[in-house]
This record gives C-alpha cells, structure tokens and sequence, in this order.
C-alpha cells in the first residue's frame, strides 16, 4: 500500500470519529463508563448506552485491524491515535471474562496491536494511573462544588 493510501485510510478514521453519532458515543465512554466488574460492563451493554459502548469498541477493534493487517503502518498509526489506548484500558481487567461470556475474540485486534507496540503494556499501565488521577481530581472538584452550594 502507498504512503498516500495510508494517509487516505488514516483521514478517513479521522473523519469517522468526527461523525456526530460517534463524537456522543466516545464522549460517554470517556466520561461516563467506568467498568470496575463485569456487572458494571452488563449495566452499560444492558443500557441506552449500549450502542455507544459498541460503536466504540467496534471502531478500534475495527481500526486495530487495518493496522494487524497491513493497511497502515503501525508508525503512522501510533503517530496520529492514541485514543485506542484510553478504549482498551478501560475493559482490559475485564476482557477475559468478556471474551467466556460474549465472544472469544473480543478486541482481539486491538489487544494484538497494543501488544505489538513497544511497550504496549507498560503505556497501557501508564494510562491506567493517569486516568485515575483525573477521575480522582474530577470527583474532589464535583465534591468541593457540592458542599459549596
């Protein structure tokens, strides 16, 4: 595949995360989702949030494969997301239990491509604390705004 092509595949990821659909899908599991157990992750699958967690989960799983197979360099793609990273922190405690329960092959594709990165896990883990410390920030501002009112 030629640099151009790649570029076109890599706009065109871009393009849809942009789509409005998908900009609330992402925001949800951003903010929102915050699996601690597997009846965390069934309350959300179970949910009107269900259809975010999905599109989510689907698109970089979806977008890890363009990247397993080829289509675009892993360089270029760890050089223009690192969203793929937040998506899968988030349901890799859970994934073997996922995976016994909903589909073996659950996020197959990204947990390929994450651990094909040089230390994949390690900035996975790195995530991890990061995202913890500001979900512990946010709650100590939506504390503090709370006892002010």
């Amino acid at each position: 595949m030629s640099k151009h092509e790649e570029a076109d595949l890599i706009l065109k990821l871009y393009e849809l995360r942009r789509e409005d659909t998908m900009r609330k899908a992402r925001d949800w599991y951003f903010v929102e989702f915050n699996p601690e157990s597997m009846a965390d992750y069934n309350s959300a699958i179970f949910s009107e949030h269900s259809g975010h967690l999905r599109m989510v989960l689907s698109y970089w799983d979806m977008a890890a494969a363009l990247v397993n197979h080829g289509a675009i360099s892993m360089d270029l793609f760890n050089d223009t997301n690192s969203e793929h990273i937040g998506v899968f922190l988030k349901v890799e405690p859970l994934l073997g239990e996922i995976r016994a329960t909903y589909a073996p092959q659950f996020l197959a594709n990204l947990e390929k491509l994450i651990d094909a990165q040089p230390d994949g896990r390690k900035r996975l883990a790195t995530a991890r604390e990061r995202m913890k410390a500001i979900r512990a920030q946010m709650a100590a501002r939506r504390s503090q705004a709370t006892a002010q009112s």
